[in-house]
């Protein structure tokens, strides 16, 4: 299908972007790589009067190193996060998650950012990036602020991002030295996840005593989940299959997956189990 007729503007500063949207409020629809909005329109399942266009502001580009924490910008592609030694030094699991988001050329298009704003639950990036206790740096009209990954996912397709303001950020700490996994469950490739599971663990030696383990959860609910029960758990058991498996096995209890053609609900609760499992073995190097 071809989309409805729309205007298009593209900004080079945030501050214009942000005067745009305050201009045409609910009218204004954010382009960054547009891998998830440009179906929508061609669908016709919405049909914005304008698109702004924030792939041309610079100073929403690129990865930097701020000390104890990265930090990604808005418009840095899926592609631009892979290539990063940043990333691959000290947010392994990010890198590991985004290595399997969709195929190449979605990745030099899409944005990490812009997958956070959309919100799929069965999204690649938001798992991991909550797991990782993520900071999301958000602009508006009012000036910036800060949101932590725990309260930025309020529902399905719905953020903490109010109407007038922009993503123009994710600040995560850095987990140099832990081993990390994201096991995605799939039928086809490069389909979206049927199940994911994101795992960072440090232990006190390759494949010895876990010492801290953070995992988070893909479509097992409206939104991405951490399975904090399951974290406290692991601490201090055994990096080894016979001393875990029990506990990863519970990681769906309390969760509210989706059922439809792809599994029903208790079958995704099994399989998130059997996932968790090898996702903090192979995280722990056992």
């Amino acid at each position: 299908m071809i989309p409805a007729q729309f205007d298009y503007a593209a900004p080079t500063s945030v501050e214009e972007a942000l005067g745009l949207l305050a201009e045409h409020g609910d009218d204004a629809k954010v382009l960054s790589g547009g891998q998830s909005l440009l179906p929508v329109l061609r669908m016709r399942l919405n049909a914005p009067g304008i698109i702004v266009d924030i792939t041309r502001i610079e100073e929403l580009k690129g990865i930097t190193d701020e000390g104890d924490t990265i930090r990604i910008g808005a418009g840095t592609t899926y592609q631009e996060v892979l290539d990063s030694d940043l990333v691959r030094e000290h947010l392994g699991l990010v890198h590991k998650a985004v290595t399997e988001v969709a195929d190449p050329q979605i990745r030099h298009r899409g944005t990490l950012c812009g997958a956070l704003a959309h919100a799929d639950p069965a999204g690649d990036v938001g798992a991991p990036v909550l797991a990782l206790d993520a900071q999301m740096v958000i602009q508006g009209p009012d000036g910036q602020r800060t949101v932590p990954g725990s309260e930025f996912f309020l529902d399905l397709f719905e953020t903490a991002i109010n109407d007038g303001e922009l993503l123009t950020a994710v600040v995560i700490p850095k987990h140099t030295g832990w081993g990390s996994h994201y096991e995605k469950f799939v039928r086809v490739s490069h389909q979206w996840a049927i199940i994911g599971i994101a795992a960072a663990v440090r232990t006190d030696s390759p494949g010895g005593v876990i010492a801290e383990a953070k995992i988070g959860l893909t479509n097992m609910g409206n939104i991405p989940l951490r399975a904090r029960d399951v974290e406290a758990a692991l601490v201090g058991q055994p990096a080894t299959e016979d001393a875990i498996a029990q506990i990863c096995a519970q990681v769906g209890e309390g969760t509210d997956p989706p059922s439809d053609l792809n599994g029903q609900a208790d079958y995704r609760r099994h399989v998130a189990g059997v996932l968790t499992r090898r996702a903090v073995l192979a995280a722990a190097g056992a």
